[in-house]
This record gives C-alpha cells, structure tokens and sequence, in this order.
C-alpha cells in the first residue's frame, strides 16, 4: 500500500517537471521562471538583513550625534567657571 502511494505521489510530482523539461519550448519557460525566481529570493536574502543593518546602524548614530550636540548645547548654557 505504502509503495503505490509513494508511486503515485513521485508520479504527481515528476510528472509536470519532467515534461516541462522534456519540452524545449516550454520547458525553457519553466526554467526561466525558476532562475529569476530563485535570483529574486537570493537578493531578498540579501538585501532585506542588510537594509535593517544600515537603518539601525544610521539610526544609533544619529542619536549619538544628537546626544552629542544636545550636551554641548547645556554645556555652553552654563556660565564659565573661572
């Protein structure tokens, strides 16, 4: 029983695939597809921990600078020490 289902299930599965690849004409299609697809989630994985890394790095030093410019500003508020 487990040897039909196993069967059929390859079959269902291989069976598209192998004719899409068997077919130059539309099998070509179907490997397009499948390059740029695969093109696209490889720049996905790249690009999207890569923009959060650049945000949050930018945004930590904005607000260092900020922190930065916000003392001297109460620095320069208090009188001179002589």
């Amino acid at each position: 029983m487990e040897d039909i289902l196993t069967d059929n299930l390859a079959d269902a599965l291989g069976g598209p695939l192998s004719e899409a690849l068997a077919n130059p004409v539309g099998g070509s299609n179907a490997i397009a597809f499948l390059v740029i697809a695969s093109f696209g989630a490889g720049m996905a994985l790249i690009y999207v921990p890569l923009r959060l890394f650049l945000t949050i790095t930018a945004r930590s030093r904005r607000l260092k600078l900020l922190q930065r410019i916000r003392r001297l500003r109460e620095e320069l508020t208090q009188p001179l020490e002589t």
